[in-house]
């Protein structure tokens, strides 16, 4: 199978694959066959250490594949923490042992595949290869709203305050008489607000503010702000 991501060493934002299964072997078979397809891999005898694994950031994309029946928490047991702790991750099912009520379960809730043991290698890997596609289309969301982020907290609180009244559909004039400075002033600060939020238009900027769910009426800017 042609798969479209090179075998490299791990860097911050690649592509990686998580393996969670208690038989040893198959951790290793799975192992090695992730590994031959150019993927990174990390594996993990049970789903506490892959709990404890996540109590530090991942820095990339990544694809759980996952037994469904293990000592302690089940992968489906697992699959709901993660959904409940705001941290889902695609996930490829195995199990010996299925049946078509847990299938429906676990693909309802999100999961890739469900592949009976023994699985078909090629349609492990196009399964893996779905679901690393889904993480980097997500990680590539959230590292773009983290940087639109960042862009929206460098703003001053005075440019803030432009901001807030050029929301309420207030002209530059009549945003310095709000707040108690000059027209050119408040030109200077829109300028830079809108070019530090890399902004090229104000429904840009809406849907940007939108995006990161700023509220366009801020209370505590709505009456009498003065001050230069």
């Amino acid at each position: 199978m042609s798969v479209p991501f090179p075998a490299t060493a791990p860097v911050p934002g690649q592509l990686r694959v998580l393996v969670v299964d208690d038989d040893l072997s198959m951790r290793e078979a799975l192992a090695s066959l992730i590994g031959s397809a150019g993927w990174p891999v990390e594996s993990f005898a049970s789903a506490a250490e892959l709990l404890q694994r996540l109590q530090m950031p991942l820095d990339g994309p990544a694809c759980l594949v996952l037994d469904v029946r293990m000592p302690g928490m089940t992968g489906l047991e697992l699959q709901r923490e993660l959904s409940q702790a705001g941290r889902p991750l695609p996930i490829v099912f195995l199990t010996a042992h299925g049946d078509i009520p847990m299938t429906v379960r676990a693909i309802k809730a999100g999961a890739i595949e469900f592949l009976p043991k023994p699985f078909d290698d090629e349609a492990l890997l196009g399964a893996i290869a779905q679901g690393l596609a889904e993480a980097a289309q997500a990680w590539q969301a959230q590292q773009g709203s983290r940087a639109l982020r960042a862009r929206y907290e460098s703003l001053t609180q005075r440019e803030r305050e432009v901001l807030h009244w050029l929301l309420q559909g207030l002209r530059n004039k009549q945003t310095a008489d709000r707040l108690g400075i000059s027209e050119v002033t408040v030109k200077v600060h829109r300028h830079r607000m809108m070019e530090k939020m890399a902004a090229g238009s104000l429904p840009e900027l809406i849907a940007m503010l939108d995006r990161l769910g700023v509220p366009r009426v801020d209370p505590g800017m709505s009456q009498g702000l003065n001050g230069g």
